[in-house]
């Protein structure tokens, strides 16, 4: 057995409690919100406006669906999406759709601690996984132990498995050695990383969009030229994810392994990804931002990734090969499960069109994504040594950058299998600490429906809540941005002399 394949085997046996706890908490979260993925939608729409102005240092609730959307939509939504299909058959795409509807809610409630927890850090506002870990149970190692995971994540492991599909794509579309992709990626990445944050944010601002509405435009077209055959595909991926198809019968729980797997992959709902850009927002209550990150990921699972996994299953364009080598249907002979299905979908509508359109979408996904790796890498750097020391950050860019040349030269199987092995130990710290803190989340939720019930726009005050350690919310000069935003949001006026406290706005609305 080979390095590859026994990293493999390991990271395979650390995703089994991670899919468990993905599935048990996302139907529970699910339950417990009352099912806010489809009550809230408007009102997810409503708060990307955001509440007006912020401060030097935070992010408006659309600039950090930006950057989140720049981490969650990745390879993942479509070299993902081909090995969930390549080893779980057309069904995983069923499972993958309903695993994104309930971590819709994980994201919700991970996102909102994230709000809760977060704290000014010199000028910048920052949150995260470590962050509520350490201020929720006030015992600081614990806030490093997922620092460290993360770090070593974001910067290591992660980082490796998008520059190696940018290599891949571009050598299968254009003959370009990885080599040569390498110097280009590392280029492109140094020019964006060494701008700061300013820089960052201005060109995920730019190309999120831009690269969302051309892939999703290309995806409709190729869905739209086959239109006679969805209603087939979607009848296959059905009776596959149930065991009824007479082909994929027999593996109906890899199609849900494979399905949880690579959403949970992509849209890292519970994993803690999306909570670092949450918690640099700056808004009038936490339920906001976890509004907003619940949207993300309808944008990335159930809409970019569905669009690619429909895409290869109505043109036909897929292997399906059981992980103990038993081949169920190779459409494609001698391609492994990747990027190469969705360029030959598209092949099949423009020919010689898919391979350049693809090793582009996947070129642009995986760089913001790596840009937004460097914005948690650099959170989590800032919350182990420190703010201010720019030798520590300099390493991490030095680092970051050189492993994202050495990813496009080295073998995909075992970039992937490691980034899988840091995805899974993340996650089950995180899982962990959903589980203790949830009802923090659940009773902001609730904090946040009943005022608006009333007809105010929410302003959170944690101390009425009984919520503890939430300092940044205590700050008398944060509550009162806090409260001008909510004011600026429903047409009031806002008085800093005053500083009128939303409790008050309640009880003259009574």
């Amino acid at each position: 057995m080979d390095i590859t394949t026994q990293l493999q085997t390991i990271a395979n046996a650390m995703w089994i409690p991670t899919i468990v706890l993905a599935i048990v908490m996302g139907v529970y979260f699910t339950i417990r919100t009352r099912l806010l993925q489809i009550r809230l939608f408007p009102q997810m729409l409503r708060e990307l406006k955001g509440d007006g102005d912020v401060a030097p240092g935070g992010l408006t609730p659309f600039q950090a669906l930006a950057l989140t959307i720049g981490n969650r939509v990745g390879v993942g939504n479509i070299a993902g999406v081909a090995t969930a299909i390549g080893w779980g058959g057309p069904g995983a795409l069923f499972w993958m759709a309903v695993m994104a509807f309930c971590g819709g809610a994980t994201a919700f409630v991970e996102s909102t601690l994230a709000q809760i927890y977060k704290q000014r850090v010199g000028s910048e506002l920052k949150g995260g996984v470590p962050y509520y870990l350490y201020k929720a149970f006030q015992k600081r190692w614990l806030g490093l132990i997922a620092a460290v995971i993360a770090l070593i994540l974001y910067t290591i492991l992660a980082p490796g498995i998008q520059s190696n599909s940018i290599a891949v794509s571009f050598e299968y579309a254009f003959g370009i050695p990885g080599w040569i992709t390498g110097i280009a990626v590392t280029a492109v990445l140094g020019f964006i990383i060494w701008g700061g944050r300013e820089r960052i944010i201005k060109v995920v601002n730019v190309i999120v969009p831009i690269m969302a509405v051309g892939y999703i435009g290309g995806a409709i077209i190729v869905l739209i030229v086959n239109i006679t055959a969805l209603p087939g595909a979607l009848g296959l991926i059905i009776s596959s994810a149930f065991g009824t198809d007479q082909v994929f019968g027999g593996i109906v729980g890899a199609a849900i392994s494979w399905g949880v797997r690579r959403a949970l992959f992509s849209n890292v709902a519970g994993v803690g990804e999306g909570t670092y850009a949450a918690g640099a927002a700056e808004v009038s209550h936490p339920a906001k931002q976890g509004l907003v990150q619940t949207f993300s990921i309808y944008i990335d699972t159930l809409t970019v990734c569905m669009l690619t996994g429909l895409m290869m299953v109505v043109t036909g364009q897929y292997n399906v090969i059981t992980e103990d080598g038993r081949e169920l249907l190779v459409n494609l002979p001698g391609v492994e499960a990747g990027t190469n299905f969705t360029q030959a979908a598209v092949d099949t509508v423009a020919t010689g069109f898919g391979s350049p359109f693809i090793a582009i979408s996947v070129a642009m996904f995986a760089i913001t994504t790596i840009v937004a790796f460097y914005f948690i890498a650099d959170t989590n750097l800032s919350f182990i040594v420190g703010e201010g020391n720019r030798v520590y950050l300099r390493i991490l860019e030095c680092v970051i950058l050189a492993v994202c040349f050495i990813s496009c030269i080295v073998d995909a199987g075992a970039v992937w299998a490691l980034g899988d092995m840091g995805y899974a130990s993340l996650g089950v710290i995180n899982f962990a600490a959903l589980i203790l803190l949830s009802r923090i989340a659940l009773r902001t939720l609730k904090d946040f429906d009943r005022q608006r019930k009333l007809g105010l726009n929410p302003v959170f005050d944690p101390s009425s809540l009984g919520i503890r350690h939430a300092d940044f919310w205590e700050d008398p000069a944060e509550g009162v941005v806090a409260a001008r935003l909510g004011a600026e949001a429903s047409g009031r006026g806002f008085d800093n002399d005053t500083t009128t406290d939303h409790h008050d706005e309640e009880d003259r609305r009574k």
